[in-house]
């Protein structure tokens, strides 16, 4: 059982009862998921580039990510259709909770001018935030990243409003301004 899962049921879980009795035990916001994108503008140009950030990507997540591609051609931006464009990867569980905490405790603090990230959702209960550098992660080597790639990350909770997502994040340890 990851650490902060263990903490949720513990302690998070009957103090979020405690603030809220009305609510019943399932009605309480849980973190469903956590997603992590990247766009490639790049990969349009290197054909390495796709496979150098896929592996990167599979590195801190624990898991293999999947390429996004095009649906339409737009001529403008020089796309055709089924072109790769991106990589996602979606965790859940185990996986999850232990990105979670890594994130919050270990990654972090390592974001160059870090005060915190703002309090402000998506207004469905979701929060999103970018990173614009991976190499703060420890997992990545620094002597194989070739160019800084910037990536997406949703935390997906069940809470239905903002209120309830950003005081989930602030009990699982978030670091919010």
């Amino acid at each position: 059982m990851s650490r902060l899962y263990k903490k949720y049921r513990e302690v998070i879980l009957p103090a979020l009862k405690a603030k809220h009795p009305d609510k019943c035990l399932m009605a309480l916001p849980v973190l469903k998921k956590i997603v992590i994108s990247m766009g490639l503008g790049d990969a349009l140009k290197d054909k390495n580039a796709l496979q150098e950030h896929s592996d990167e990507l599979a590195l801190l997540s624990g898991q293999k990510p999947i390429v996004t591609r095009t649906k339409n051609a737009i001529s403008n931006f020089k796309l055709r259709e089924n072109q790769p464009v991106g990589l996602m990867v979606t965790l859940r569980g185990k996986k999850m909770y232990d990105f979670l905490d890594r994130f919050c405790s270990i990654v972090s603090p390592r974001i160059r001018d870090f005060r915190g990230f703002l309090q402000k959702g998506d207004g469905r209960g979701n929060y999103n935030f970018g990173i614009v550098d991976q190499q703060i992660f420890p997992e990545i080597n620094l002597d194989k990243v070739k160019r800084v790639q910037g990536m997406n990350v949703t935390l997906v909770t069940t809470a239905s409003t903002d209120e309830g997502c950003i005081e989930l994040l602030t009990q699982l340890g978030f670091p919010f301004k």
